[in-house]
């Protein structure tokens, strides 16, 4: 079976983006979505305001996930999945932490940024078959090096502990010599491959950079095939984001 998935980067409201602010994009969003028509996705920099939009919007997908901050409001790496297609066995929030059940919480005297991280973890079935998927997003910091390792050294943890194949996307705020980009790659116990190996660059800056570097990314353990870029047409200067939408099919 064939599974589409898309890391999304949707820009976090701001409106001194003028054209480019959340509200005036919600249609290439949108049209985006439902022209890469993906079965899982996941979405970087969700507001508050931008997770309602997502789950009014997106009737053909189940939406979760919640804020990074302790009352569980701000910035989510929210994830979306196919209702016809998924079942959800389990979900869960943990934020990169040496407390990682604590909302809010963050890695305390290392060079993090101020602001909290997360990651999110649901456990799918795929319909009738009931294939099990594991299926990971997360956000790392866009300051600290250390941070950015001590992060995804959690993730790294949580996906070793799987009985079943995953599947994780992000925007790791690294490239791709990075000690944090790499260390999926270094695991011994899993074959894991980054699906996004021939993307050269992922972040545009609303077209202010040609070629920003690459951010953003989908690692598996499955075999995969046909990873792209999504074409940006920013007609009228309204981009979709200010990062490339990216998407890969895994198979299992």
């Amino acid at each position: 079976m064939n599974i589409k998935v898309m890391t999304f980067n949707l820009r976090t409201p701001v409106k001194n983006d003028g054209v480019n602010y959340f509200p005036n994009r919600e249609e290439n969003i949108l049209a985006a979505i439902e022209s890469e028509n993906p079965d899982l996705i996941g979405f970087q920099e969700a507001a508050d305001y931008s997770r309602a939009f997502l789950k009014r919007s997106l009737s053909d997908y189940v939406v979760i996930g919640c804020g990074r901050n302790k009352d569980y409001t701000g910035e989510a790496c929210c994830i979306a999945f196919k209702k016809e297609k998924f079942d959800l066995i389990s979900y869960k929030t943990q934020w990169l932490s040496t407390s990682p059940n604590i909302s809010g919480s963050r890695f305390e005297g290392s060079d993090q940024s101020p602001y909290p991280r997360l990651f999110v973890h649901a456990e799918l079935a795929l319909g009738e078959e009931g294939k099990r998927l594991h299926f990971y997003n997360t956000h790392l910091d866009h300051k600290g090096d250390v941070a950015k390792l001590l992060g995804m050294t959690q993730i790294m943890q949580s996906i070793s502990e799987c009985d079943a194949p995953f599947v994780l996307t992000g925007d790791m705020n690294s490239n791709t010599d990075s000690a944090a980009t790499q260390l999926p790659l270094m695991i011994e116990t899993k074959q894991i491959k980054d699906a996004t190996a021939s993307v050269e660059y992922s972040f545009h800056d609303f077209g202010k950079t040609e070629f920003g570097g690459k951010i953003d990314y989908i690692y598996t353990d499955l075999p995969f095939m046909d990873t792209y870029v999504v074409e940006d047409k920013h007609e009228n200067g309204i981009y979709i984001s200010d990062h490339y939408l990216i998407c890969t099919t895994v198979m299992i």
